[in-house]
């Protein structure tokens, strides 16, 4: 068998290495097709224009079951602290106010460095949902006196 010309075994080269580009080629452009379609049906659920969307690597949300009777000590929240109790009863009081009730689906946001406490009913279990960035200042427990106050509905 003859041995190819040094010609002959460039020209394999070239178009070796011209499917491999003209292969990149097509598989690029079609991976681009698909992630242009996943932007425009994502961008399409919001009109009149896109909202800016940023991850908030500092912010905690978690979710707490204060069995009945149970609440926190009174605290602080650098940034602030948003609440929402999603089963059962719940307790809240800032400091100096009255005590609040607060049931299922009732949002309420607490301002930065604002002392305060929260937790279950004494005769009802709550699970609460907690969303704060910073830290959070610990301070004096709170009392069963101020715990048992008869609460008001907002």
């Amino acid at each position: 068998m003859a041995k190819p010309s040094r010609r002959a075994a460039r020209r394999g080269r070239t178009r070796g290495v011209l499917v491999s580009a003209a292969t990149a080629l097509v598989l690029a452009i079609v991976v681009v097709g698909v992630q242009s379609d996943r932007s425009i049906a994502q961008s399409s659920n919001f009109q009149g224009g896109a909202p800016e969307v940023s991850q908030a690597p500092d912010m905690n949300s978690i979710r707490i079951l204060f069995p009945a009777g149970v609440r926190s000590s009174w605290h602080t929240h650098t940034w602030g602290q948003l609440l929402m109790i999603e089963e059962g009863r719940a307790l809240t009081q800032v400091r100096g106010g009255p005590v609040i009730e607060m049931h299922p689906g009732e949002p309420w946001w607490t301002p930065a460095d604002v002392e305060h406490w929260h937790g279950a009913h004494p005769e009802e279990a709550a699970l609460q949902l907690t969303i704060y960035e910073g830290s959070v200042v610990w301070m004096d427990p709170t009392t069963d006196q101020e715990y048992l106050a008869t609460p008001i509905r907002p």
